[in-house]
């Protein structure tokens, strides 16, 4: 039975912020990419503010699967990058800590290319 509480929290975490995501495009004239930078900003904010670990905490993957916490791995990445290499980690400790999904995203997107049968509209 815990399993199931663990997985609806994944899902309302996860649930939550991208309808707030929904409701910011719907509703505001903002633009979907400015939405997305918005969120990668927020994730470092509230991770630097202390406020996004008790959100990850509570929502794990639901917490980190959206754009905003690729923001709070790189505030993560950096913390941990400065703390082992000086100042030199702020350039490469964000980047380290998010270098898989960097690559999955670069790889996935070749590959759905491959599949795609692109339109002129």
């Amino acid at each position: 039975m815990d399993i199931f509480i663990e997985y609806g929290k994944v899902f309302l975490t996860g649930g939550l912020i991208c309808t707030l995501g929904q409701i910011l495009i719907d509703k505001t004239k903002i633009t979907p990419a400015r939405i997305l930078t918005l969120f990668v900003t927020l994730g470092v904010i509230l991770g630097f503010l202390g406020l996004y670990e008790p959100i990850f905490n509570f929502g794990k993957c639901g917490a980190t699967v959206p754009i905003s916490g690729f923001g709070y791995s790189l505030y993560k990445g950096t913390v941990k990058g400065i703390t082992e290499h000086g100042f030199i980690g702020i350039f490469t400790g964000g980047i380290s800590a998010t270098a898989g999904g960097i690559s999955a995203a670069i790889v996935f997107g070749f590959l759905a290319t491959l599949f795609a049968k692109p339109t002129i509209k």
